[in-house]
């Protein structure tokens, strides 16, 4: 009945729905939640999600959404100097010209309310196992919210749920491996001053080698976070929650927290990062978003790699459903396809990660940038992908910033 099952109604979910309705394809999209449901995360739409929004018509609708766009990022550095790189990017040339900051029980519910349009959806229907046959996923079984056990079949099943993901726990291809995942936490607030057209990530000296970012989140509210990683939250002696009470009440930024007021309790979650390359595919399933892994190594971006994920699974899927050859083999083409495009940031990321750890070269970059425009230029074209980010870690820029 169905050309694929997808499990998960998150970003990497909705996109391969709604890609699938545009190549002509039958699909299932389950979730176990309802929506909208909140979901816990820092809320950045990147240049890619821009870019796989406007690919599926759906740009322009996000004006109507509560949120903020972006024009600019700010970065400050263990000393508290910043400066500001805006986004100048060409958008015939698929550059980066503005992002936005939506808050997901907002973002979701408007990505699900598109697919359920177009697509049949199965709201609290959780996914407990899978129907194997032959050595091949050929679908799912679950259960209603009300108790009712069902099996849904497939030629293929998309996991798209998360880093807890059921599908790739079935499939034995499931492993936290510490060091390749970062744990964050999230609170909302309103009245927190300065926040306008920017996201800020501060890499202080408090959470080295971690990040503090503030984000606008639209209607007065901000998104206020941490990241850190798995690693370097084992070993620390105080809880992610008593280190954002001392971030905010530290003397650099309690004046923007005065008028502040909580509007949650703050909130954790795992990041799977991509710092290394996972399994992601096999006979008759694919793996996407946080369930493959996908997260950047560097900013914890997740939305936008998911999203490029869904896309590529459906251009896959469709090859798959004429040639009825669901194998492993076949399947292998969505992993090139999806690393070749953001294996090389991917993995720059994870240098520039490794990078963040060395303080004195944090206070270097970001002091040369709140100092110069010529510096503050050549990364803003990088984040415009007007330079490769592959050179933002190599010797090369460091030169450049040196002698700018």
């Amino acid at each position: 009945m169905y050309d694929a099952v997808i499990v998960g109604a998150g970003p990497s979910g909705c996109a391969a729905a709604l890609y699938a309705h545009k190549y002509g394809l039958k699909t299932l999209l389950i979730d176990k939640a309802v929506f909208p449901r909140d979901k816990v995360c820092g809320d950045a739409l990147s240049g890619k999600s821009v870019r796989i929004l406007k690919e599926l018509d759906l740009l322009e609708d996000l004006g109507d959404l509560d949120g903020s766009v972006i024009n600019r990022l700010t970065f400050g550095s263990p000393k508290n100097k910043i400066f500001d790189v805006y986004l100048k990017g060409n958008e015939n040339n698929d550059q980066i010209t503005k992002g936005f900051v939506i808050p997901r029980k907002i973002f979701d519910n408007f990505l699900f309310k598109k697919a359920d349009a177009v697509t049949d959806t199965r709201q609290g229907f959780t996914v407990q196992d899978l129907i194997f046959e032959n050595d091949f996923v050929a679908g799912i079984k679950g259960k209603t919210n009300d108790g009712l056990e069902q099996e849904i079949r497939a030629p293929l099943v998309l996991g798209c749920d998360g880093p807890t993901s059921i599908v790739s726990r079935k499939l034995g291809v499931y492993e936290m491996e510490m060091e390749h995942t970062s744990v964050a936490l999230r609170c909302y607030f309103e009245g927190v001053d300065g926040l306008t057209d920017q996201i800020e990530l501060h890499y202080v000296k408090e959470l080295n080698p971690g990040y503090f970012w503030l984000f606008p989140a639209g209607e007065g509210r901000a998104n206020i976070g941490l990241g850190l990683s798995k690693n370097d939250a084992k070993k620390e002696k105080r809880t992610l929650r008593q280190i954002l009470d001392e971030l905010i009440q530290n003397d650099y930024f309690k004046q923007r927290f005065s008028h502040a007021k909580k509007l949650e309790t703050p909130v954790g979650w795992n990041l799977p990062l991509g710092s290394i390359h996972r399994k992601n595919y096999g006979n008759g399933f694919l793996l996407l978003g946080d369930a493959a892994g996908l997260v950047d190594p560097f900013t914890g971006e997740g939305i936008g790699n998911a999203m490029v994920s869904g896309k590529y699974a459906i251009e896959v899927a469709r090859k798959c459903r004429e040639t009825r050859d669901y194998s492993e083999s076949e399947l292998a083409e969505y992993d090139k396809l999806l690393w070749g495009e953001i294996g090389s940031e991917l993995r720059t990321s994870t240098k520039l990660q490794s990078l963040a750890r060395y303080r004195f070269l944090l206070n270097f970059v970001i002091g040369r940038g709140a100092r110069n425009k010529d510096v503050r230029e050549i990364i803003s074209s990088m984040l415009s992908n007007e330079i490769p980010r592959d050179e933002l870690s190599s010797p090369m820029f460091y030169f450049k910033i040196l002698f700018s």
